[in-house]
């Protein structure tokens, strides 16, 4: 998770971890957020924190590859 972060970090991105984890939610509880707007433009699909830690890997993976 750690690295992650930085990895997020060096694009002006934040990881988001929910507080809990409700039925509604399911697996995941993790988001991306733009730290220049405050949007969230990863893991909000279809419920609020719907990422998994693999989930936000691999966009940031694809985003270092220059994919995304």
């Amino acid at each position: 998770m750690r690295r992650l972060k930085r990895t997020a970090g060096r694009y002006g991105l934040t990881i988001l971890t929910a507080e809990k984890l409700t039925a509604k939610q399911g697996k995941g509880g993790h988001a991306i957020r733009d730290d220049e707007s405050f949007k969230v433009i990863y893991g909000h699909m279809p419920l609020p924190f719907s990422a998994t830690l693999e989930d936000i890997e691999s966009y940031l993976e694809k985003l270092e590859a220059g994919e995304e």
